[in-house]
């Protein structure tokens, strides 16, 4: 089977009546904002296309997409660092670049957020455009914007991001997040989400149960794939599903552990991928043709997604050098056992709040 290349952009007009209102109108935000030239590149004219093979990986053609987006000011051998009001946080982005505040949405015709937590709900949180989208309607999930918040997850921030993912209410909507040391380049709290009209190669991963918890959430590994990661799922609620993951995600990065998070099916799983490719770069141990071809291994390609920035590697990309990529960025066997027996022990310790 050769390459299927398709289009990143969404046409609204095939699918405008099952759209949820607060998707609906995150497009046309999105494509207002287009329509001004606030991007640093049209993503709808970005070569895509689908690798033959097993996975079937998304590769992506943005060329120079590195030298353009907003650059990394902060090491990147910590998970936990302070929030530096003196290098660029989300504060300082231009008003256009703001799509809604949920005080603005909770005010509209159509309340986007009506199940959410009042808690959750009342919180100054933002969603921005990414100006150097990946995919279309590529945006920005800024809890809190104002308090000014370091890159960590907190149990009230995750779940709001998995209200927003509930709240889409479309498969192909995910939401991702990216720790500090797992390619999040900006050190001010935010959640990622775009559209792309395809099932990730993560998403269609065989797994392997490892235990069901107390409130019923499943602890599941993914086997067969060349990112050693988790899969949460099940619960009473989406309160139980996001208590468990933050939790999860807390135990890491007060541990050093880098990591991403993508939420899936609307919220009803969420893959946790430990990663090591940061450290990899620092130690000088990281294979020179991966940091020749510039690929940052966050949210997006350890699911399959894999943003390219030059014309050589978009043509030459192949599913065998994409698994090579992916296995050097994710933890070695031995690694991802031992924290696997860290993180089941300190959820059977942790028993889940009423």
């Amino acid at each position: 089977m050769g390459n299927k290349s398709f289009d990143l952009s969404c046409s609204l007009r095939k699918e405008e009546d099952n759209l949820s209102p607060f998707v609906r109108k995150l497009f046309k935000e999105w494509d207002d904002r287009k329509a001004r030239g606030l991007f640093h590149h049209d993503i709808s004219s970005c070569e895509t296309k689908v690798l033959p093979g097993e996975h079937n990986f998304v590769a992506t053609l943005i060329e120079g997409r590195d030298q353009k987006k907003r650059p990394t000011q902060f090491g990147m051998n910590q998970v936990l660092q302070p929030f530096d009001s003196a290098k660029f946080n989300f504060t300082k982005v231009s008003p256009e670049e703001v799509i809604f505040t949920f005080e603005e949405a909770q005010n509209d015709s159509v309340k986007y957020f009506d199940n959410v937590p009042h808690a959750v709900a009342a919180s100054p949180t933002a969603i921005l455009i990414n100006v150097s989208p990946i995919g279309y309607c590529h945006v920005l999930l800024i809890p809190r914007i104002q308090d000014c918040l370091p890159q960590r997850v907190d149990k009230e921030s995750f779940l709001l991001a998995m209200y927003v993912a509930s709240e889409a209410k479309n498969p192909f909507f995910r939401v991702g997040y990216n720790s500090l040391g797992g390619f999040a380049t900006i050190n001010h709290l935010h959640f990622q989400a775009y559209y792309l009209k395809v099932q990730y190669p993560v998403e269609k991963a065989p797994t392997e149960k490892l235990t069901t918890l107390g409130n019923g959430v499943s602890i599941i590994q993914l086997v067969q794939y060349p990112v050693s990661g988790f899969v949460f799922e099940g619960g009473a609620c989406l309160e139980d599903l996001s208590d468990v993951v933050s939790k999860v995600c807390i135990f890491l990065q007060e541990n050093n552990k880098p990591f991403n998070a993508l939420i899936s099916e609307s919220g009803k799983r969420v893959f946790l991928l430990p990663q090591c490719y940061a450290e990899k770069q620092a130690l000088g141990t990281a294979s020179q043709e991966f940091l020749d071809m510039r690929i940052n291994p966050a949210v997006w390609e350890l699911s399959g997604h894999l943003v390219l920035k030059r014309r050589k590697d978009y043509d030459e990309a192949s599913e065998a050098t994409m698994c090579r990529f992916l296995v050097e960025a994710s933890l070695s066997e031995s690694e991802f056992q031992e924290l696997k027996s860290c993180i089941l022990e300190f959820l059977s310790s942790a028993a889940p709040e009423e």
